[in-house]
């Protein structure tokens, strides 16, 4: 049996890693296709007075909002929203972080250490704290928090490939490579990141819940998304003043970011378990 057969196996096997899956992908089609499967696709930006803050029926299904919007709606094209800034943001962080956990792994000098050095600043300070500031400091919008979540995530990818490297450069098949004569940059390009790369899926899909939970903070606290993106953590916000009578309004928007989160966090849980180079070993 063929090693991507046998890891498919294990993995549908993970009652718990399959769940994310589906949660993940699940995800990935509403925010496809949040246009057809939105009853009411005009209420993500419109008003409607009569309607507001009416409880879940089969109208609507989760309730409408302060503005009469169908919360349901609004929910399926937050998901989008939520998506493209959470791809975006840990997108940016590895192609900023992997090329310099490579340069500072492969190699020992001191543009290495400055690397890492700048890198243990940035982890020493709580994410979602320097992401607060960073997002205030460039303006309330979904670009900030883009551009706040990559600043502050990078080094998290730079750490672990800083790591993998290091132990990889005193490998035998890296000692060869370099006795045969392949150049540094083949080597760094070519022959380490393969090597390296199970730990990057795992930190990505992590990553990407927690970058969905610290942009929805960011819009709970009025520096992400702006009103009337149907933003998850804005609509948390607006909710605010309504409770506990309006119900529905903020807690559908927080099972969603739960629900989404965790189904990250368990899929990453289940590509390390299957990514592992020593747990692959015990089925061959």
């Amino acid at each position: 049996m063929s090693g991507l057969k046998l890891a498919w196996i294990k993995f549908s096997r993970d009652r718990l890693a399959f769940s994310g899956f589906l949660i993940v992908f699940s995800l990935l089609l509403v925010a496809v296709f949040a246009g057809l499967l939105a009853p009411y696709p005009e209420d993500v930006f419109g008003i409607h007075p009569a309607e507001r803050l009416q409880p879940p029926s089969l109208r609507h299904y989760l309730g409408t909002d302060s503005m009469g919007r169908d919360i349901f709606s609004r929910l399926l094209f937050g998901a989008r929203v939520t998506l493209v800034i959470s791809i975006i943001a840990v997108g940016s962080s590895l192609l900023i972080g992997v090329p310099l956990g490579l340069v500072a792994g492969y190699f020992e000098n001191w543009f290495s250490e400055l690397i890492m050095r700048i890198a243990d600043i940035f982890l020493s300070i709580p994410q979602v704290i320097l992401a607060i500031f960073l997002a205030q400091s460039f303006g309330p919008s979904i670009q900030s928090v883009i551009l706040a979540l990559s600043i502050t995530y990078w080094p998290w990818f730079t750490r672990i490939v800083f790591a993998e490297t290091r132990a990889l450069k005193k490998t035998a098949f890296i000692e060869a490579t370099e006795a045969l004569g392949a150049s540094t940059l083949r080597t760094i390009l070519l022959h380490v990141p393969p090597n390296v790369s199970s730990s990057i899926i795992v930190r990505s899909s992590i990553g990407m819940g927690f970058t969905i939970l610290t942009a929805a903070t960011l819009g709970f606290l009025g520096v992400g998304a702006q009103p009337p993106t149907p933003e998850w953590g804005v609509t948390i916000a607006e909710s605010r003043e309504y409770l506990p009578d309006a119900w529905w309004y903020a807690t559908f928007p927080g099972l969603a970011i739960f629900v989404v989160v965790m189904g990250f966090n368990m899929l990453g849980d289940g590509l390390r378990d299957i990514l592992d180079p020593r747990i692959r070993r015990g089925f061959e």
